[in-house]
């Protein structure tokens, strides 16, 4: 007989995660995409070991916390921090997550909400005036009605549309839009990129001298869970519910369907944040 029918015990316990003392377990609402989940599926995080369930960012109710840091039933907010990289993350129903890297948040918001909070929004809210770009024209009304107060459609090269340079430039695209941003900045000003959407980890060639405009700062950012926990969840919410902030949400997907979720962020068809739901 060449094979056999047989049920096999890989590990001891069910499929839910027990959380050890320092640890609280998530019945996990909503997740978002993001693009470094994205890298990993496709081999470019050589960190990440498998098998390992993705997600950097959740949203959801506590189950359990055997050290009672926060009570059964709290809405809580986890991402960064080794989440669905060094441990399992918000792809699931449930996850286990240091509580060191959670934060509670008094709120109504719908759960597809609570993932979204918009860069564009943000920086409104701190009275700055924000520009954002896009390459697609039919995107201008819903950056406007997340609070930019110019749009910018890129065709390849936005500092000849730049009438006036900017003081900071936030990034998300990374190295394939990077030398262009930088001609965007004025002297004293900075460029920080802390997104790759372009889906490229690195430029083909650069020239320093060439590439950055005399006394303009270049610099990256990656979160950690410190800065997680000093961002101001509960009051952005707060802001949220009272229309002081828009979110933009494009896609809203269940966990069945997460094939098609990533696909479409692969496809960038999402036209704002992509939120899954359980």
């Amino acid at each position: 007989m060449s094979s056999m029918k047989a049920a096999v015990i890989h590990k001891a316990g069910g499929p839910v995660p027990a959380p050890k003392l320092g640890q609280v377990l998530i019945r996990i609402k909503a997740f978002g995409l993001n693009r470094s989940e994205l890298f990993t599926r496709q081999g470019h995080s050589p960190d990440v070991e498998f098998p390992r369930i993705l997600g950097i960012e959740a949203s959801g109710l506590v189950e359990s916390c055997p050290g009672n840091e926060f009570p059964k039933g709290a809405i809580v907010a986890t991402a960064m921090g080794g989440l669905g990289r060094d441990f399992d993350g918000g792809y699931a129903e449930f996850t286990c997550v240091p509580t060191n890297n959670v934060q509670m948040i008094k709120t109504e918001l719908p759960w597809e909400t609570m993932v979204g909070l918009a860069a564009t929004a943000i920086g409104k809210d701190h009275g700055a005036y924000v520009a954002s770009t896009t390459r697609k024209k039919d995107r201008e009304a819903m950056l406007k009605a997340s609070g930019a107060d110019e749009v910018i459609v890129d065709d390849g090269n936005i500092a000849k549309k730049v009438t006036q340079k900017f003081d900071k430039v936030l990034e998300l695209i990374g190295t394939t839009t990077l030398e262009d941003s930088l001609q965007c900045v004025d002297e004293g000003g900075s460029v920080c990129m802390t997104g790759m959407v372009g889906n490229k980890w690195s430029l083909d060639s650069f020239s320093p001298m060439d590439s950055i405009p005399t006394a303009v700062n270049l610099t990256t950012y990656a979160g950690g869970p410190e800065d997680f926990i000093a961002t101001p969840f509960e009051e952005l919410a707060q802001q949220i519910k009272a229309g002081k902030m828009k979110v933009q949400i494009g896609k809203v997907f269940r966990l069945d369907d997460i094939i098609e979720a990533h696909r479409t962020m692969e496809e960038n068809r999402a036209g704002g944040k992509i939120v899954v739901l359980p």
